[in-house]
């Protein structure tokens, strides 16, 4: 079968994407993402990507973190709604109850990874979530290296799901991410067929490949989004445009500009370093409002 070609992410193939907002529609109208996410070491990492999400336009974002966890985060981001996981001890989340707690919360959308710990516990819980059907969900970070110590864990998937790794973490799922952007789109692509799900392989000129073959490849090379936390944002970007009624490979295509957008337009104004990942959040609702102007022009 010829692949398909690859095809540059215009603001135009962008703006084609972006979901309709119902002037008569309230907070459920336009998604709940519930972010499975957190851990004492990486606390910011779930209100990150829990505030990314409302930026991007979801109604109602809930962070689900391990309980001890919850009081040192309730109200830090006062429009999340925070939940507390089941532990088996003190920020180490007991799988079994924390798969079902999660599976009861009213989603659209899931993320799973986020400043979770490497523990075994993340593992059976997000091999837990992954095993049952449900709702489309991204699998970043922490969730992404727990896939990479279970053996043919994509065998094991009951619902879509959008992996968005670093060239690091393909490695580890068992990938090799290429140099080139030839390669690596050439590896994204492979990847998204072998294992039937959307692959966004993150760095300059991120890609962004579906099962069915397409890929696309972002314009974006920007230093200034080489920083801590700017992965959890992308990550929650995701998460809400499935929420609010995206395809999985939609909403990815459409995430990456938006926050590929928003990192070009904060570099404008304070050069390639020292951009912090929460300087991207005001500035997303800026770039879809662009995307709109442009669709509608």
């Amino acid at each position: 079968m010829t692949p398909a070609p690859i095809r540059l992410l215009a603001q135009a193939a962008a703006a084609e994407l972006l979901p309709e907002r119902d002037p008569r529609g309230h907070k459920g109208t336009f998604g709940r993402v519930v972010a499975v996410a957190g851990s004492l070491d990486f606390a910011g990492a779930a209100l990150m990507a829990g505030a990314a999400a409302l930026r991007a336009g979801s109604g109602l974002v809930t962070i689900a973190v391990p309980a001890s966890l919850q009081p040192l985060l309730a109200g830090r981001v006062p429009e999340l709604i925070t939940h507390g996981l089941p532990e088996q001890a003190p920020y180490e989340l007991d799988a079994r109850e924390a798969a079902a707690d999660v599976a009861a919360l009213p989603a659209d959308a899931l993320l799973l990874g986020p400043g979770l710990r490497r523990a075994r516990s993340t593992t059976r819980l997000v091999q837990a979530l992954l095993a049952s059907e449900g709702v489309p969900t991204v699998v970043d970070a922490g969730a992404l290296d727990a896939l990479s110590t279970l053996p043919r864990w994509w065998t094991r998937v009951h619902r879509p799901v959008i992996l968005t790794p670093h060239p690091g973490e393909f490695s580890r799922l068992g990938r090799d991410a290429g140099s080139s952007d030839g390669s690596r789109a050439a590896a994204a692509a492979a990847t998204a067929r072998d294992w039937q799900l959307v692959v966004v392989l993150k760095g300059a000129h991120t890609v962004i490949a579906a099962p069915d073959g397409q890929v696309f490849r972002a314009p974006f090379e920007l230093p200034a989004l080489a920083s801590a936390g700017s992965g959890d944002i992308l990550a929650g970007v995701v998460a809400s445009l499935v929420g609010q009624g995206l395809q999985p490979f939609e909403a990815a295509v459409l995430g990456v500009y938006l926050h590929g957008r928003a990192g070009e337009l904060v570099s404008i104004d304070i050069g390639d370093a020292g951009l912090m990942a929460t300087d991207l959040l005001p500035v997303i609702p800026r770039v879809r409002h662009d995307l709109a102007q442009a669709r509608q022009a």
